[in-house]
């Protein structure tokens, strides 16, 4: 977990912390990102946070095999140019994938990192989901879910035996998502905070689809400033963990 808070992040500007306890580092929260990790080392990226350059330093990440998006809000996209390192020593563009509507409209904001300019390489070859069921030793499944107005993609990884959903800014839950974390034995949840919310999933909501996909564990992210780490870790189930950056999981 690169990446575990909501788009303001933990503590927003001001120092505001909200309630969560300074003193505690797994309330300081950067904007969600992900890396799902095979046995043999093959590295995928979900979402380019506006941290991202931090993010992947702190973990000690120098490249991945592929990236993607969720969908194209800033707190999920706007770090999309710190790929270009990972893009010196390479003799193709980094693969990555996302819904066509996420496509069309990163190219349209991010125009130089799929096509190049001045000289400068491509540095993302971007494709449509449809494209793809297996990458780099993955195989990769997803569907679409409400958040709010818009649309988020929610996706399921297997590799080694093992599955991994991830379903980060949805709003509703819906029989599409349900059927695809089906027995997951990790799901990474959107839980923005313990009240209801227009546009993203709130605790209950966030341990209803667990509990409806039999998810073996399920990890909380997308946490605001209400969401104090060592209070929430008190009140879930004993298969539910608090998310928090830096967190890793070995399934």
């Amino acid at each position: 977990m690169l990446g575990s808070g909501t788009s303001t992040g933990v503590p927003r500007l001001g120092n505001d912390w909200g309630e969560c306890d300074p003193a505690e580092p797994k309330n300081r929260r950067s904007r969600v990102s992900i890396i799902v990790e095979s046995k043999e080392g093959a590295r995928l990226l979900v979402d380019t946070s506006p941290d991202l350059r931090r993010q992947l330093l702190d973990n000690q990440i120098a490249k991945v095999d592929a990236v993607f998006w969720t969908h194209d809000h800033a707190d999920h996209c706007h770090g999309i140019d710190d790929l270009r390192p990972m893009r010196f020593g390479r003799n193709a563009p980094l693969p990555g994938f996302a819904n066509s509507y996420t496509v069309q409209r990163l190219r349209q904001r991010f125009g130089y990192v799929f096509a190049g300019q001045h000289g400068y390489s491509t540095i993302v070859q971007l494709d449509s989901l449809d494209t793809v069921r297996i990458h780099a030793g993955f195989a990769i499944d997803w569907t679409d879910m409400p958040h709010g107005p818009a649309m988020s993609t929610a996706y399921r990884f297997e590799a080694d035996g093992k599955s991994i959903g991830y379903a980060t800014d949805f709003s509703e839950i819906t029989e599409d998502m349900v059927d695809l974390f089906h027995g997951v034995d990790l799901l990474v949840s959107d839980c923005l905070r313990r009240e209801p919310h227009p546009t993203h999933a709130n605790l209950s909501m966030a341990l209803e689809l667990a509990k409806r996909c039999s998810a073996g564990q399920c990890v909380l992210t997308h946490l605001d400033k209400s969401m104090d780490y060592a209070t929430l870790s008190r009140e879930v189930p004993d298969n539910v963990l608090v998310g928090y950056d830096g967190l890793t999981l070995v399934l």
